[in-house]
């Protein structure tokens, strides 16, 4: 059994981490005996055109997919071009979105042979041995598929209750020298479940309202070798880390004990943490966390079932400024009920935090309480084109504001940072920025070049590169240069020489040119990447 998993096309502006819920997908596939690949489009350039080569390099006998709501239509039409490009294929998908809508992605999608919904390890490892066999699939619970003219949904399937009996990620099977190169955190989790009720939230309904947790011991396990791949950087992605003062305690103290060399960041719940946790946590190498208020609005809090308290999130800042963290707050426009008032609440209460802190739109998933019972909100959802489902962009009303009232609210926010922008690039262009300018923005040129290499397959189209003066990174610069014309060529030579002693970008040379690739990962390299 061969199967192809897809990473689909996910903005890299987004900062994407290595996609996990796949790389656990591939290691529930890898568990049943099957031979199993990864075709990332997030950090590499699709096309159809790719997509059939790559197919038929590898031959699979299904090819599954994941998205949220944001990146759905990339991730459906690549598998609507994989079953027309050979209908023998066996297509499938997982993931929030289509979990919450199976049958209208069903309905609209009939190259999708079959949804995984929810939790889809046991699942998997249940269907792969049976899944060349239609008449099977009505017996394995937590998949939908067609029928005739109807949809098929074989039961709910129980949440996994020994999260330790999961396989480790496969994240072997990723391009991870690729992700390094942008120099986004790898993510982790170390439970799944929130017993929490906020009302525009998805991950609740996928994961369940209790907290399941992995072992400390396997979880370290796993930084252990996230970190042998040349990571120094983690996110820790549960849903409510600090639920269990207890449990947070424990785990960093089990880093301490292995006296491991890395940062890391969580996301947080302000009315969970105190000055004894945060400290711990810090002392453990955690120097971020991230709350999310989303409004400083007391009404509007309860309204949302956030169930945190203004003074509860003063605290919890206090307390990250006490022991030396980095706090952010998230707060989010567009919620029910949303006027003028209520957006002015969030920015003075921001502006009081004194810390890091930015605006998302609302955007009302399926699954969410916000979209299922919209009809009790002051709230219209004004589109279903899942395009615009990036909480960039208002794409609600209410009674009160208009989605432009609330595009302007938050342009107004971001055209502050624009113009303290503009003024420190003129400072660097002038040579006269501070060093923490200087990091800041040639840390942002670095990575536009990167978003650029990365996203339009530049190292691949330029190869093979004709060696004149002998000095294969000065031509691969001048190359990319010639393309990149945006960029200053002094950012060009110092990120290439970057990537190139971190062992990202590696040549070999023959015949008067350079064949520069991407290695696969710095652990072992298995050089050039295993792609047609």
């Amino acid at each position: 059994m061969k199967i192809a998993l897809v990473a689909a096309p996910y903005p890299l502006e987004e900062a994407p981490s290595p996609p996990l819920g796949l790389c656990y997908v591939a290691a529930a596939c890898e568990s049943t005996g099957a031979d199993v690949t990864i075709l990332d489009y997030i950090v590499r350039k699709y096309t159809p055109e790719k997509l059939a080569r790559e197919l038929d390099s590898f031959r699979p006998d299904v090819v599954g997919t994941s998205s949220v709501t944001m990146n759905f239509f990339a991730a459906a039409d690549i598998l609507r071009t994989a079953k027309r490009y050979n209908p023998a294929l066996i297509t499938m998908m997982g993931g929030p979105h289509v979990s919450f809508d199976v049958e209208n992605t069903l309905r609209q999608y009939p190259e999708i042979d079959l949804i995984v919904i929810g939790e889809g390890e046991e699942t998997l490892q249940e269907l792969i041995p049976v899944i060349k066999d239609r008449n099977a699939w009505k017996d394995v619970k937590g998949i939908a598929f067609h029928e005739d003219d109807r949809i098929v949904f074989t039961g709910e399937r129980e949440l996994i209750q020994d999260l330790d009996t999961l396989p480790l990620p496969a994240r072997h099977l990723l391009p991870m020298s690729r992700y390094q190169a942008l120099g986004y955190p790898v993510s982790i989790i170390t439970s799944r479940g929130c017993p929490n009720k906020c009302i525009f939230c998805q991950g609740r309904r996928m994961v369940g309202y209790k907290v399941r947790h992995r072992s400390h011991e396997l979880v370290v396990d796993e930084i252990e070798d996230v970190l042998s791949y040349g990571w120094n950087r983690i996110n820790v992605a549960d849903d409510i880390f600090t639920a269990n003062k207890k449990r947070v305690v424990s785990f960093c103290d089990e880093l301490k004990k292995r006296n491991l060399s890395f940062t890391w960041s969580a996301f947080a719940r302000v009315n969970t943490v105190d000055l004894e946790m945060l400290r711990c946590m810090r002392e453990a190498g955690c120097d971020a966390v991230s709350f999310g208020i989303e409004s400083g609005n007391v009404e509007m809090l309860k309204r949302i079932r956030k169930g945190i308290t203004l003074d509860q999130a003063r605290k919890a800042v206090q307390y990250c400024k006490e022991v030396g963290m980095l706090a952010h707050a998230s707060f989010m426009v567009g919620l029910p009920g949303e006027s003028h008032e209520t957006m002015n609440d969030s920015r003075t209460f921001a502006e009081e935090l004194d810390i890091l802190y930015g605006y998302h739109m609302l955007a009302p998933l399926p699954g969410t309480t916000v979209r299922d019972e919209v009809e009790k909100y002051d709230l219209e959802i004004l589109t279903n084109d899942w395009n615009l489902y990036d909480a960039n962009r208002a794409i609600v009303r209410t009674s009160h504001l208009t989605p432009e009232e609330m595009n302007t609210f938050v342009d107004a926010y971001a055209e502050t940072h624009r113009v303290k922008w503009r003024e420190a690039e003129e400072r660097y262009r002038n040579d006269n920025c501070t060093p923490e300018e200087y990091l800041t923005i040639e840390g942002f040129y670095k990575t536009q070049l990167i978003f650029h290499l990365l996203s339009e397959d530049v190292v691949e189209e330029l190869d093979p590169i004709p060696l004149s003066n002998g000095d294969p990174v000065r031509e691969l610069s001048a190359r990319i240069a010639e393309l990149a014309t945006n960029i200053d060529r002094g950012v060009i030579d110092r990120s290439l020489a970057h990537l190139v002693t971190a062992g990202y970008l590696k040549h070999s040379d023959e015949a008067g040119a350079a064949h520069w690739y991407w290695t696969y990962n710095n652990r072992s390299d298995r050089s050039p990447v295993p792609y047609s």
